[in-house]
């Protein structure tokens, strides 16, 4: 016998049976485990089993239905072809109700991402879960649904449609999603994220099917807490949001920068063992002054100017509030992809207050000291050593910058001012030196040195006579012939990093580096380049990717409970990425390990990231693990198919 509240039936009849006033009915189900659900039309909705499995509505089944009182049941009877859901008599200006259930079987089964299983349901999971008959009956198991996914993919000539083909297996089967990516990362990993991510940015309103994550725009200010409510999971460990100011290197693309946070959280499970429940996606729309987005009929977001100031602020005020409100002290907030006015703001705003990190400035950061780190075997010296250009004074550029200094200083006591000497910055008006300081951003200041102005960047080259270029600044083909050319004039083994992504904006080729330094460089870059053959050698370049540390970073912050992140969690990130680098990898050219042994890495960065923050005092999960490493490999999401009952 089920109770339901009668209220909703007030003044409805069920089967002919009008009822004047809310009463509990008590509904009795004549065959064995199967309720049917009546709604506001007096019909059945679904047939529903005791065990949460959808029956099919056009079966009979018949239904009694008896009031508090006790008064004498009424029958109703359900099945035949009839319009069970109320849709087909309602007009168009009647409520219909959306009815779901809670436990997944049959049909809805197998539209279930993360319960799916696809043709690898054993026989008996066929028969507990009324599957007989909506499969094929092969069975196949997980490595061979890996195998012909991998050929489907490979069919596709286009990154952008091989990019839909793997959201589309996310949507439907999220475990052989992860599956897929982890085995064979170093070939999606661009089709994933950089630089294919970018390109679907660009187009996410045209190729957009399904949402993913939470949308929060100028329209909901007062609701935020609501909307991080209808989040379906509740125990949320990594959110990744953006405002879609600044997307890659590509600019404003609004509310369609959502591809990036939903590309970031794959990769926060597939090479940091996060689980996919705990993450969760979200844009911050306050609207685009990209005016091709305010004028695409596809665009999904707010057509309106960005907002600024006072609007902006309260918003994200509310959102950073909400967040700690609804999921607590811990849950870390990865900031991607906002302008530089707005990053460096929220990131000094929240980061006493708040488990926040900005990738862009930090996750960038880190990585670049680690492939430092690791070229300096190469060519010997420390970071005191050498002198250090960049061309691109943002978040990422000015981020690098002040970890450099900042390991600098730790190796030699030296202060940070000092430190800071030995690295200089071009930005769009030319070199950042003292003359320029009324005019500078804050957050450019620091690097405003004592030299005479020179706007001209190859200038700066042949002036500044660095030991390592590194380029942020988003412009393509920036670092030409003449600079190539110049850096190798002065270097025996110039270092050389084109960081900016997509591909199409990268500072220069991996060809080019080597061909113009006639071989002599050490290059590495954002976005991957083929192997290239110069003079009979094939160099092979390393992708300073920022993948290579937030998994990790943020599994480290998770397994330790910590509850702010500090620099000197970045140094030991970084330190511990350098460390996986070995003779072999150096042999080659490379100053980054290769992605196949990627989450390996990550449960070592991981490992060092959790030490210090225990060290620190920062971490909340007590006691400390004896073995970090077995420990953060332990915590980590495996893709293998669970059995069900």
């Amino acid at each position: 016998m089920i109770s339901l509240n009668g209220s909703s039936f007030v003044k409805n009849s069920i089967s002919g049976v009008s009822m004047t006033q809310s009463r509990s009915l008590k509904v009795s189900v004549r065959r064995p485990m199967v309720v049917a659900m009546v709604n506001s039309n007096g019909k059945p909705e679904r047939n529903v089993g005791v065990d949460g499995a959808v029956k099919d509505v056009n079966a009979p089944v018949a239904v009694e239905v008896e009031d508090s009182d006790g008064k004498k049941p009424i029958a109703v009877v359900g099945g035949g072809v009839e319009d069970v859901y109320g849709e087909d008599t309602a007009t168009e200006d009647h409520f219909i109700t959306p009815w779901s259930v809670s436990v997944a079987s049959g049909y809805s089964l197998l539209r279930d991402p993360h319960h799916n299983k696809g043709l690898a349901f054993t026989e008996k999971e066929r028969d507990a879960h009324y599957l007989r008959g909506l499969l094929p009956p092969v069975v196949v198991n997980h490595d061979l649904q890996v195998k012909k996914m991998m050929n489907n993919i490979r069919q596709y000539e286009v990154p952008l449609q091989r990019y839909q083909a793997m959201m589309d297996l996310q949507e439907r089967n999220e475990r052989l999603f992860y599956k897929l990516l982890i085995e064979n990362i170093e070939e999606l990993l661009p089709i994933v994220y950089t630089p294919t991510v970018g390109e679907a940015c660009q187009k996410y309103g045209t190729i957009f099917k399904n949402p993913q994550g939470l949308y929060i725009s100028l329209k909901d200010k007062g609701k935020v807490l609501e909307i991080l409510k209808n989040w379906p999971q509740k125990k949320i460990q990594v959110i990744v949001v953006t405002d879609g100011e600044r997307i890659l290197g590509l600019g404003d693309l609004g509310c369609q920068g959502m591809g990036i946070p939903v590309g970031k959280l794959s990769l926060y499970t597939a090479l940091g063992g996060i689980r996919p429940s705990a993450c969760l996606p979200i844009t911050i729309d306050v609207g685009t002054n990209n005016e091709k987005m305010l004028n695409d009929e596809f665009y999904i977001g707010l057509r309106q100017r960005r907002a600024c100031g006072k609007e902006y602020a309260e918003l994200m005020d509310e959102f950073m509030s909400a967040v700690k409100q609804n999921y607590g002290e811990k849950v870390l907030i990865q900031f991607e992809d906002f302008a530089n006015h707005n990053a460096f703001d929220l990131l000094e705003k929240y980061r006493t207050t708040h488990l926040v990190f900005n990738d862009d400035i930090q996750g960038t950061a880190s990585v670049v000291l680690a492939g430092l780190i690791s070229a300096l075997k190469l060519v010997g010296g420390s970071l005191a050593d050498h002198k250090f250009l960049f061309l691109g004074a943002g978040e990422a550029g000015t981020g690098i910058a002040e970890l450099i200094a900042l390991e600098i200083s730790k190796q030699t006591d030296a202060p940070l001012e000092e430190t800071r000497k030995k690295i200089w910055l071009v930005d769009s008006k030319g070199l950042i030196v003292r003359s320029r300081l009324e005019s500078l951003q804050h957050f450019k200041k620091p690097w405003a040195h004592d030299h005479e102005p020179v706007k001209d960047f190859l200038d700066a080259v042949k002036t500044i006579k660095p030991t390592v270029l590194i380029g942020s600044s988003g412009a393509g083909q920036t670092f030409t012939k003449e600079v190539v050319e110049a850096m190798s004039s002065f270097n025996e083994t110039p270092i050389i990093l084109a960081l900016s992504n997509p591909t199409s904006q990268s500072e220069c080729t991996a060809e080019q580096a080597y061909t113009w330094s006639e071989g002599r460089t050490i290059f590495a870059s954002g976005s991957p380049f083929a192997p290239v053959e110069y003079n009979g050698k094939v160099y092979v370049s390393g992708q300073s990717n920022n993948a290579y540390i937030f998994p990790g970073f943020g599994l480290g912050l998770i397994i330790s409970g910590a509850i702010r992140v500090h620099d000197e969690m970045l140094l030991a990130a970084s330190e511990a990425l350098a460390e996986q680098v070995t003779q072999e990898h150096f042999d080659n050219g490379l100053i980054y390990p290769p992605f196949t042994n990627i989450r390996k890495i990550s449960a070592h960065i991981a490992a060092r990231v959790a030490a210090k923050a225990y060290e620190l005092g920062l971490a909340s999960r007590l006691p400390q693990p004896e073995n970090l490493v077995a420990y953060a490999e332990s915590c980590m999401y495996s893709p293998k198919y669970r059995n069900y009952r």
